[in-house]
């Protein structure tokens, strides 16, 4: 099954990994509910090596249901962490039963996903933003403070910015593997152009071991998401914001709200640069503030009309 997904849907490595996550905790849940394990085994330390098809043919919508209210109540996931796992089950059986052709029901079929609860994005302001900048210092200086100019001003994920190899710059111009292995570039604005540029002067070229990646760790390796995710935190940190409240992906709302609300960029340019297969999706980062909102209706012509004026 995952191999199918990478290699014939074309879904990333990230997504992958995701699916085998789920399925994981998943059949975990089966076994204790089946009765198959001490029930005082620690939950991470169960083993599923040993689930075969026909454990898997007996699995019911019931058994899914049952799933779905554990990881809710008994690993407090939240309603995207649930809408996820719905996805991950749909297609593993969906696989199972139309392509595999292992099992004659799929019993995915009418789980339902969680009503999804729309939240605004949190992002940090220009004052803040620039804070973030200002904080860096130390002995990886240049490297730390392009990582969080290309987070502020290109909107990337983070698998995408530890991704980054030197031959996908091209002048003012990077080209990113997004979600879906799909291939899009982003232009480089001159905040952008220099803080590699002055990362470049001092990156390390002797002992190197993956020459084309852009950031490297200080054992001189590509840098890992783990890593990158540290170094925001000791930033944000360091500027006096919470670092509780902000992340990677907050800098990623951060550049796309900027991008939207001082740039005068249109949803569907700001859905491109994202990288985000539907609309919809783009729509929850270009969230207005109140004062826009009033400035939107106020600049309706209708707006100073009223019957018995025609002013």
């Amino acid at each position: 099954f995952l191999s199918y997904m990478q290699t014939i849907r074309g879904r990333s490595a990230n997504t992958v990994q995701v699916y085998l996550y789920d399925l994981r905790v998943f059949f975990r849940f089966m076994k204790l509910r089946r009765n198959k394990v001490d029930k005082n085994t620690p939950f991470s330390e169960i083993k599923i090596d040993d689930i075969d098809i026909d454990f898997i043919r007996s699995i019911t919508l019931s058994d899914l249901y049952a799933f779905m209210a554990y990881v809710s109540n008994d690993r407090d996931n939240s309603s995207f962490a649930r809408a996820r796992k719905v996805s991950s089950m749909k297609s593993f059986f969906k696989y199972l039963t139309f392509k595999a052709k292992l099992i004659d029901t799929d019993p995915a079929a009418e789980l339902e996903s969680p009503k999804l609860m729309k939240r605004l994005p949190r992002y940090l302001n220009i004052d803040e933003s620039k804070q973030l900048l200002n904080s860096v210092d130390g002995k990886f200086s240049e490297r730390d403070y392009a990582i969080l100019t290309l987070f502020l001003n290109c909107g990337l994920r983070l698998s995408e910015l530890v991704g980054i190899n030197i031959s996908n710059i091209k002048g003012s111009v990077l080209t990113v593997i997004g979600k879906g292995n799909k291939e899009r570039s982003i232009p480089l604005n001159q905040a952008c152009i220099k803080a590699i540029e002055d990362y470049m002067k001092v990156r390390p070229v002797d002992g190197v071991r993956d020459r084309n990646a852009l950031f490297l760790s200080s054992r001189r390796q590509r840098i890992s998401k783990e890593s990158v995710q540290k170094i925001v935190k000791k930033y944000i940190r360091a500027a006096g914001l919470d670092p509780d409240r902000y992340s990677t992906h907050k800098l990623r709302h951060t550049a796309a709200t900027l991008m939207y609300k001082y740039g005068n960029v249109d949803i569907r340019s700001l859905q491109e640069l994202l990288g985000h297969v539907s609309i919809s999706t783009t729509q929850i980062y270009t969230h207005l503030d109140s004062n826009q909102l009033r400035n939107a209706v106020d600049s309706n012509p209708l707006a100073g009309f009223s019957k018995g004026n025609n002013k």
